[in-house]
């Protein structure tokens, strides 16, 4: 040991003091570089405003000039703006401009100078540049841009370089004790010995056991934290399934609770006659989430709507599901006729739901509504904290009916891990902002510890959406938000449905399904048959697809008599006067089209508007030719990929909106914009005409990725980052009680 140190001591030293020099010398460079490039920036921006801003400054017009700063600064780096008059007023800012830049305290600046001002939120660059008309100076504009990212790459960049130095301490340091191996060679004996668990060296080796069981105990602990890192980087490597996803719970959620909270529930007892029958509602949401319950267990939060809902339930308002193999609990809550109407007919559905959806339907906001909102949330708030058997429990909150209640259980359960998945799109800053409710609604979600979208895209429109609107700190490069002294992740995770589906467990083999769903519907063997299934919502596409057949009709008549278009419609939300609306607009078009290309024996469009069981939508799957998705926005659909899964032939075409997350990720669809009714019925045209060999081709990609990445890789995704923040936190806690033991 005397010998290596000999060599180690020094070479230390020399290291040490080579990073000490280097690192302010990297930092001042780092520094000068972006101030630079701040400079010119300003210098360039100034120029570019000089001309408009002189013309909107002699007319005075301060509603436009306000405008006109405000479009300025949504560059990401420009933090305010200010204009001074020649007699060092401040006439003109934004509401970011800080008041301790007054025009006397930068008169000193000369004209494209610049200075570093520190203030408590962090530095900030200012340069101040002069504004002229027609040879006379109207005034200094103040451009101030955020330096607080200069301060984080500096701060970054050190690290890099103390980890090199690291790094090349630990090679310097290696070399040496293999210069020293033969004074080295007990030690690092025991420590291969323990990095292949072998136990300890024995003590003819010459090294006494019990100086190695620290070091061991570390060791182990250190390939264990690596282990289960690279076991989180390897996710793809899994096999997903309920198995594996239980698996993963145990290993890295082990005695933790679940808890799903949600306005639909999985099951629905309603009653027929002297029956209670159970009933799975037409949902995207439960045809995700309810598989994972079973695979993972916990309770799951919902609303009672059904007629016999009451009548199962016990005196704690819970019942054991599913029916055959009851492995979760539902807690349901109970809504007067009033709270149903205002939260959910009323704020979710007439205001956040056309809000979301670019459908061209205006969204209607009302107070009682939202007061029946907020009120809803707490009581569901307040039934997590009642369900809630440790203070720290999982927290999966589903859907825009709940966009407040993650702040609400923060409140009571601060140590709470909440993930709150949005199923729907979320909308740009400039469609958002016409909610009066809009930074509650924000705020609300931010007190989740993850908020996840289906897409990339709707995540950056939630954070464009908190930058205009918070007063948050953002890092665009890790999409987590700080707000309140809370850290909030912003993250995608594409839904998709289970693998394999449990729905084709009993289903008669392809053949006999075309045979039975023919034979049903009175078409002969050879009738072509395309699907739809949708609940009857105008962001679905319904009226354009129905025009799409038509248009089919009119450019390609050899399909009139051979093609039949079937649409699965589930009633929805039917109180409502836009959907009233829509649904006659809809029966109205199918009349129509049946009574222009019908005739006796033939209906081209086959309209069914109730309500169809799993097993019997599947059925229809797999007896269709083509499905056709023509959603106006949509977070997925999984329609589409339930038709996939429903075709273990490898038959059939997918015809996909480009406005679903879907669309994203199956290229091989034939992806259409539903609005060009033209398009769409090209690719009818083209998928009633596709050959087998390119419909198996098509089907097998897109088979093989929804195998893939299945709902069970949806969930296992979030849970294994709730599990890695949870560990993050436990450790600092522990981390913190220790320091305070040592003070």
């Amino acid at each position: 040991m005397r010998l290596s140190l000999r060599f180690i001591l020094p070479l230390l030293l020399v290291l040490g003091v080579v990073a000490y020099s280097v690192v302010p010398l990297v930092d001042s460079l780092t520094l000068k570089w972006f101030t630079r490039d701040l400079e010119s920036r300003s210098k360039l921006l100034a120029s570019t405003m000089e001309v408009p801003l002189a013309d909107l400054v002699i007319s005075r017009s301060r509603t436009k000039i306000f405008a006109y700063f405000h479009k300025v600064i949504q560059d990401e780096r420009l933090y305010a703006l200010g204009f001074c008059d020649t007699q060092q007023r401040l006439l003109y800012q934004t509401l970011t401009y800080p008041d301790q830049l007054s025009c006397e305290s930068l008169a000193h600046l000369a004209p494209g100078s610049s200075e570093v001002v520190e203030f408590a939120q962090g530095p900030l660059h200012v340069v101040v540049a002069i504004i002229q008309s027609g040879g006379k100076v109207q005034g200094r504009l103040m451009l101030v841009h955020d330096m607080s990212f200069v301060h984080q790459r500096s701060t970054d960049t050190k690290w890099y370089i103390f980890y090199l130095f690291v790094g090349l301490a630990g090679l310097i340091s290696a070399v040496t004790v293999l210069v020293a191996q033969l004074s080295w060679r007990g030690w690092v004996a025991g420590v291969r010995a323990m990095l292949t668990s072998k136990g300890l060296p024995a003590e003819s080796a010459g090294i006494h056991s019990p100086e190695l069981h620290p070091v061991a105990q570390d060791l182990h602990a250190l390939v264990r934290e690596l282990e289960a890192d690279r076991r989180m980087r390897d996710e793809s490597q899994i096999t997903w399934s309920p198995a594996s996803l239980k698996t993963i719970l145990h290993e890295h959620l082990s005695g933790d609770e679940i808890l799903i909270v949600s306005n639909r529930q999985p099951y629905i007892h309603n009653r027929r006659g002297q029956k209670i029958e159970v009933q799975l509602p037409a949902s995207g949401l439960v045809s995700a989430l309810e598989p994972v319950m079973r695979a993972c267990s916990g309770v799951w939060i919902a609303h009672g709507n059904g007629s016999a809902d009451r009548e199962v339930v016990d005196s704690r308002d819970h019942v054991r599901v599913p029916p055959d193999h009851p492995s979760y609990d539902i807690r349901r809550l109970w809504l007067s006729p009033d709270e149903e109407s205002g939260f959910y007919y009323g704020f979710s559905n007439e205001g956040l739901w056309p809000l979301c959806h670019n459908a061209h339907v205006r969204p209607t906001f009302r107070t009682s509504d939202w007061e029946q909102y907020v009120a809803v949330n707490a009581r569901f708030a307040q039934a997590v904290v009642e369900e809630a058997k440790t203070d720290d429990p999982v927290v999966l909150v589903q859907d825009y009916h709940f966009a407040l209640l993650p702040k609400m259980v923060r409140e009571k359960l601060p140590n709470a891990t909440i993930i709150m998945f949005w199923h729907i799109p979320w909308p740009n800053s400039e469609s958002y902002g016409i909610c009066p409710w809009r930074q509650e609604i924000l705020e609300g979600l931010l007190g989740s510890s993850i908020v996840g979208f289906h897409t990339r895209e709707h995540g950056n429109h939630f954070l464009s959406c908190i930058d205009r609107i918070l007063e948050a700190r953002i890092d665009r490069d890790s999409s987590t938000v700080s707000y309140g002294g809370r850290l909030t992740a912003v993250n995608p995770y594409p839904i998709s449905i289970e693998w394999p589906s449990r729905w084709l467990e009993n289903q008669r083999p392809v053949p006999d399904c075309r045979v039975h769903i023919r034979e049903r519907h009175a078409m002969g063997p050879d009738r072509l048959v395309g699907i739809g299934v949708d609940r009857l919502d105008y962001t679905k596409g319904i009226i354009e697809r129905f025009l799409a057949v038509e248009r089919l009709f009119e450019l390609q008549p050899e399909w009139i008599g051979k093609f039949s278009f079937v649409q699965i419609a589930a009633p929805s939300r039917t109180i409502i006067d836009q959907y009233q609306h829509f649904h006659d607009q809809v029966y109205a078009l199918a009349e129509r089209i049946n009574k222009r290309f019908g005739r006796e024996g033939y209906e081209p469009i086959v309209l069914k508007v109730k309500h169809h069981e799993p097993p019997d939508v599947y059925e229809y799957y797999r007896a269709s030719d083509l499905c056709f998705v023509t959603s106006l926005h949509d977070g997925m659909n999984l329609v589409a990929k339930e038709f996939i899964a429903a075709r273990d032939d490898e038959q059939g075409v997918l015809i996909l909106s480009q406005f679903t997350g879907a669309a994203q990720e199956l290229p091989e669809a034939l992806v259409v914009n539903p609005y060009d009714i033209d398009q769409c019925a090209a690719a009818l045209h083209m998928a009633l005409s596709m050959t087998p060999k390119e419909q198996r081709a098509r089907m097998r990609s897109m088979r093989g990725l929804i195998q893939e990445f299945n709902v069970y890789r949806w969930a296992g995704r979030m849970l294994m980052d709730a599990a890695r923040m949870r560990r993050r936190i436990r450790v600092m806690k522990q981390v913190g009680q220790a320091s305070g033991r040592g003070r």
